[in-house]
């Protein structure tokens, strides 16, 4: 790993100096460190702008090009010495690079206390907004009565100085790569996405076509499918099929699973599409879910499967509006898991909740305010203040059209179930 580490003194001798060179020689095993110093750099005045200045640019290449920086300060008068501050002042004045970078502080003084204080302000200068470093929290190491510290080879005497450095390094390191990580790029995960079920998984019933009018008939023959009054063994209780189907169908909400391969598997079927909020027909089971909705939604299912398959969110809600004022019709998307954690797929579950509103207030004699103090748009929910199109789940204000009986969009596509988004945004 390439750190770099800022002398904090530009005195001819520094026992900062000093503590770099040996953290170098003796750590150089897991850490490569290049010593900068700040001698050659002119004092900060904004009036003679410098940074396009040699020594100033060098310490900025430098410090771009490091995975961290470990800057050893002294302590002058309770804080950091002019010298230093001067730096700092260079490297956040039209230049900033140490702009999200990884920051250790080590320090070396004559006292006890080694350079606490100047720890102190230093971290408050290098955290300031213009400066905008990441320093690391805690595990300072501060070396005291530095006179007597270091023996005639220049290396620390005390084993346990030496331990504790080492572990306060380590933790740097550790440091270092939890800041990469969450600098890098968000990666768009909903673009693997494979909507149309291209994969296969350990339950994928091969050989037979999943855009078939009769998948569910021809996959049964295929692995000779339990039914009827054949017994079924969960993992609470015995039900024959013909009971585990009634049970389903008493839901009283719409049931919808898709597997960890985009493949439509199962709807609790008990009303015919135009009946349903989220109308589904038959046929339709055993198709990849690019056949379950609009082309234009390709972009808002992914997103809402990505979230759940990558653990993002548990459930993803969205009320969908298009039903009439008389209902809350809220589609949820829940994440499904094996018992050790993988991802197996999504339920869709809709569910007017209006009804269940409405005798809530009955029973408990309560009733529904307006909040005054939240300003909500009818439409979506959606609070005015957001942009036309829902960053989450991309629905449109303006989505009120008729519900298609394969998607929940509308019959021209304008509304996809999934995400309520709007072909149109």
């Amino acid at each position: 790993m390439k750190l770099v580490g800022i002398v904090g003194s530009n005195a001819d001798f520094s026992y900062n100096r000093l503590l770099l060179q040996y953290i170098k020689k003796h750590f150089k095993s897991f850490v490569d460190i290049e010593i900068l110093e700040i001698k050659d750099i002119p004092l900060f005045n904004q009036s003679h702008d410098q940074t396009n200045s040699a020594p100033i640019q060098k310490l900025n290449r430098k410090i771009l090009a490091a995975d961290g920086v470990i800057i050893a300060t002294p302590e002058h008068n309770h804080t950091i010495p002019a010298g230093l501050k001067s730096v700092l002042e260079w490297l956040s004045f039209k230049i900033q690079p140490l702009s999200n970078k990884p920051v250790m502080l080590v320090g070396a003084s004559y006292y006890d206390q080694g350079s606490s204080r100047a720890q102190l302000h230093l971290r408050q200068i290098l955290e300031a907004p213009g400066v905008n470093a990441i320093v690391m929290p805690g595990n300072e190491f501060l070396l005291g009565k530095v006179k007597e510290a270091f023996d005639e080879q220049n290396n620390l005497k005390e084993q346990g100085t030496t331990d504790f450095l080492q572990t306060c390094l380590e933790k740097f390191v550790k440091f270092i790569k939890v800041v990469s990580s969450i600098n890098e790029p968000q990666k768009d995960l909903s673009a693997e996405e494979d909507l149309e079920a291209t994969g296969k998984i350990d339950t994928t019933i091969e050989g037979v076509d999943m855009s078939a009018e009769d998948w569910v008939e021809q996959a049964s023959e295929k692995i000779d499918a339990v039914q009827g009054d054949t017994y079924v063994k969960l993992n609470r209780g015995i039900l024959t099929v013909n009971q585990l189907n009634a049970l389903l169908a008493s839901m009283p909400m719409e049931l919808t699973f898709a597997d960890s391969n985009n493949q439509f598997l199962f709807y609790n079927y008990t009303e015919d599409k135009e009946e349903m909020f989220a109308g589904r027909v038959p046929g339709q089971v055993g198709n990849p879910l690019a056949n379950c909705h609009p082309p234009a939604t390709y972009k808002n299912v992914k997103w809402v499967l990505s979230q759940l398959r990558h653990g993002n969110e548990d459930v993803v809600r969205i009320h969908v509006p298009t039903h009439g004022p008389d209902k809350y019709v809220v589609h949820s998307y829940q994440a499904m898991h094996d018992d050790t954690g993988n991802y197996m797929g999504v339920n869709e579950y809709v569910l007017d909740f209006q009804p269940i509103i409405d005798w809530y207030l009955q029973q408990t004699g309560q009733r529904l305010a307006k909040d005054e103090t939240v300003e909500v748009d009818a439409t979506s929910s959606a609070s005015k203040k957001q942009e036309e199109v829902d960053s989450v789940s991309g629905a449109s204000e303006q989505a009120t059209s008729e519900v298609d009986s394969v998607s929940s969009a509308s019959e021209s596509a304008d509304v996809d179930s999934v995400s309520s988004a709007s072909i149109k945004s």
